[in-house]
């Protein structure tokens, strides 16, 4: 399937910097890495699908607890990028090129799927949803994390603003309830969900994509100019100097496919 504009602007995006993705130490040293071991309780014989796996930190997590991990990602140089990152270190990770929102899987495939800090780039992330609800076997699981935003939609806005001002590939965030209700729609049943914060300076995140001084600026001055609601939600700090400052918020949620 030929990928729409959105897409084909995030294979470009990605695809340029995706040596700044593996060799992050955000991406691959994330505290939240063990918690989401933790919450998933792979086995040994499971067959594991990593969705929009970028450089490959959450396949590499799961590959010594499970039988064979296949990551998966719409942009071919990240999939190489992560292939040349990760491969190394665990011969049972597989790699293929995959819409998240239409997979190239077959029904009740895997024992679990992951996806970590990417669906806010997808256009439809429902049918994501429903392809991951569609691929797992009765009874797997389903592991979310990605960067979510408060119930004011307002604010919710002015923060995807924010994102695609860095970013122009970015999509839009969803509050944890929404969250929950594609998951419900999607026939998955929530077994857990909570809000992490994690600081992050605003100069370092913003050179991951390669904005320059200009749009730094422009950053900084929707930080300045933030309202309430969105300086508190993302507990912005120092804005307007080198040492501006906020928090990535994420949704984690665990699901399961009724068996």
């Amino acid at each position: 399937m030929i990928p729409d504009d959105s897409k084909r602007l995030s294979q470009q995006r990605f695809g340029q910097y995706a040596n700044s993705y593996t060799n992050s130490t955000r991406h691959f040293k994330g505290a939240e890495l063990g918690h989401l071991l933790a919450l998933a309780g792979p086995k040994p014989e499971w067959l594991m699908l990593d969705v929009a796996t970028g450089g490959g930190a959450t396949a590499l997590t799961f590959a010594p607890h499970v039988g064979r991990v296949i990551a998966s990602d719409l942009t071919p140089k990240m999939l190489e990028a992560a292939r040349a990152r990760i491969a190394p270190e665990a011969p049972n990770i597989l790699f293929s090129d995959a819409d998240a929102e239409n997979l190239s899987f077959a029904d009740n495939s895997f024992d679990l799927i992951t996806c970590r800090i990417a669906p806010h780039h997808f256009p439809e992330p429902f049918k994501f949803v429903q392809e991951a609800a569609r691929c797992l076997k009765p009874g797997g699981v389903f592991l979310l994390q990605d960067l979510t935003v408060p119930d004011d939609k307002k604010a919710a806005r002015f923060i995807d603003s924010f994102e695609r001002l860095r970013d122009p590939s970015h999509a839009r965030m969803y509050a944890e309830y929404e969250w929950r209700g594609m998951c419900l729609d999607a026939g998955l049943m929530i077994e857990h969900a909570e809000i992490q914060r994690h600081p992050a300076s605003m100069i370092e995140w913003a050179k991951m994509q390669g904005c320059d001084a200009a749009t730094i600026q422009h950053l900084q001055i929707l930080m300045l100019q933030a309202p309430p609601p969105v300086r508190d939600w993302l507990n912005i700090c120092c804005a307007g100097t080198e040492d501006a400052a906020f928090d990535h918020v994420y949704v984690i949620l665990r699901a399961a496919k009724p068996g």
